[in-house]
């Protein structure tokens, strides 16, 4: 004999759930860990979803224990809340939001590594600008002809849309007056994606000035022994848009790390290439092994 659907019970599970995923959200958020999956910028969406699920949840957790669980039958709405099929399709259901919340609280919570790195593509500077190179050049950033002499310096040829935009010129035509003042350049979380650009932007302006810089150790296949990039991830909203932003450093310590190591470098800005792009190159530098920050991820500020 067929069972007869059980309203009540369906609202009291589906109240659980959204308790349960307030309760994930909100255990995220006491434990710090929401930095490793949403932008400091998306931080109200998060408190609302956390409040609605709770109200939600209760409100349906309370329905279920009152003849209103029944009264959803006949609600007049001309629609069939019943969940179809026997009851191991209902578990399966039930399953897909269940399961995300029981490994969310039992899987360990974790900032994206060179791997994802690798498989993304590093950006080197800001990654807005695509300099293209015609020639051979030097580490200097000089072409250099078919008989090794050095010659003209090239230059940038192509420039991102961002660049055509007055306001964006104005806000990194400010940075770059206020980062050319300073005998060291510090890289800070905060400033990171704006030193990015007034570099890639303003880089002859920087050339021979030192730079302090904080990332994870991340290597191309075809780099030398000395060669290694110091990266960090970006996110604007959530860990979907996440990119990877880089900077070249030549140490002959480079060798000595492995990939993921968090490093701190302290060298000397000049101009190079590679793949075909002008960008800055940090020579002569100083590695040393640093904790991972409490706050692994960077975020853009010009568009706040």
């Amino acid at each position: 004999m067929k069972q007869p659907y059980d309203h009540s019970f369906h609202a009291y599970i589906q109240g659980i759930i959204m308790i349960g995923f307030a309760l994930f959200m909100l255990w995220l958020v006491l434990s710090g860990n929401i930095v490793f999956y949403i932008a400091p910028l998306m931080m109200p969406f998060i408190y609302f979803a956390i409040v609605s699920f709770f109200v939600l949840g209760i409100m349906q957790v309370f329905r279920s224990t009152s003849n209103k669980g029944e009264e959803h039958e006949n609600c007049g709405c001309e629609h069939d809340h019943q969940i179809k099929g026997p009851p191991w399709v209902k578990v399966i259901i039930y399953s897909i939001f269940i399961l995300p919340i029981i490994f969310g609280f039992i899987l360990p919570d974790r900032m994206l590594n060179s791997e994802a790195a690798a498989n993304r593509g590093v950006q080197y500077g800001s990654g807005l600008s695509t300099s293209s190179v015609t020639t051979p050049v030097t580490s200097s950033g000089e072409a250099v002809d078919n008989n090794g002499q050095d010659g003209e310096t090239i230059e940038h040829v192509q420039l991102e849309n961002y660049y055509e935009q007055d306001w964006f010129n104005d806000y990194y035509d400010e940075m770059a007056e206020e980062f050319s003042q300073q005998d060291i350049i510090m890289v800070t979380e905060e400033n990171y994606i704006d030193v990015m650009t007034v570099l890639d932007l303003y880089l002859d302006l920087f050339v021979g000035k030192e730079i302090e810089i904080i990332g994870f150790a991340f290597r191309e296949p075809e780099f030398e022994e000395h060669q290694i990039v110091i990266a960090r991830f970006s996110m604007t909203c959530c860990t979907a848009d996440v990119g990877v932003y880089g900077t070249l450093v030549e140490s002959e310590d480079a060798y000595q790390f492995d990939d993921d190591t968090w490093l701190y470098a302290k060298g000397t800005i000049q101009k190079g290439t590679f793949n075909n792009m002008v960008l800055p190159i940090i020579v002569d530098t100083y590695l040393v092994e640093v904790e991972q920050p409490a706050n692994p991820y960077v975020y853009p500020t010009w568009g706040r």
